[in-house]
């Protein structure tokens, strides 16, 4: 599907506020419902837009602690690899996980409340999947910048 200005545009004011409504897209763009609805559709059902949810401040909800954890396993087969993978997306702490290239095999994004978390987290969850090698966690000590739109200028 090759997207065309106004699909672009659809996505740009989408990933700003998902809950702009059809009527208040139709408007920005300057066209009828109808089209502007069909669109959406399209570029929902196409897989573009993937869901709608709402950004929450973490830290009104006591995810004070970021942690990104680089996991090294032992082994590197694919079954190991899937494994490990299925097995970690299940922690609901977890709020990224990256397959790497380099010297450690996932990178982890986890929120949790504090370092004590953490520390729960690490020795009653993480630590205890098969083939972990090794960790090494970086914490957030300040946050300059956290976007989840992408730019679509260039696309």
């Amino acid at each position: 599907m090759n997207l065309d200005p106004t699909d672009l545009k659809i996505l740009e004011l989408l990933q700003k506020d998902a809950r702009m409504t059809i009527k208040q897209l139709a408007l920005e763009l300057k066209r009828s419902h109808t089209p502007v609805f069909e669109r959406v559709k399209r570029l929902e059902e196409k897989g573009y837009i993937k869901r709608y949810v709402a950004i929450v401040d973490r830290r009104l909800i006591g995810k004070n602690l970021i942690a990104f954890t680089h996991v090294q396993l032992k082994e590197h087969s694919q079954e190991i690899l899937s494994t490990f993978e299925a097995e970690v997306i299940k922690f609901s702490e977890v709020m990224e996980c990256y397959h790497m290239t380099g010297a450690f095999d996932f990178i982890l994004k986890i929120a949790l409340k504090d370092m004590d978390a953490y520390h729960q987290f690490l020795m009653g969850k993480l630590s205890k999947l098969p083939n972990i090698g090794t960790l090494q966690s970086l914490f957030v000590m300040s946050e300059a910048k956290n976007e989840t739109a992408y730019e679509l200028g260039e696309f």
